[in-house]
């Protein structure tokens, strides 16, 4: 795979990363901030609002340790 097709490139190599948050990334940050008690800062760019979302995921019980699969972290949907 070429560098320019690498789906894990550095945030700060990312060349919309100035350009302002998308919907989907600031509606999973919200959801996100809501469970660990923060706010979200008013305006977020691209490559922040991936930050942000890092480190939020990597806090939360629900999604630290199991990637993006909500739940128990078995795969399996727990919800009601």
């Amino acid at each position: 795979m070429s560098e320019a097709q690498d789906p894990s490139k550095d945030v700060e190599d990312w060349v919309t990363g100035d350009e302002p948050a998308t919907g989907p990334q600031l509606s999973y940050l919200r959801t996100l901030a809501r469970e660990a008690g923060e706010e979200l800062p008013p305006e977020l760019t691209k490559a922040e609002a991936s930050r942000m979302i890092d480190r939020l995921q990597g806090a939360s019980p629900r999604t630290a340790g199991d990637g993006d699969t909500p739940g128990d972290g078995t795969g399996r949907d727990t919800g009601p």
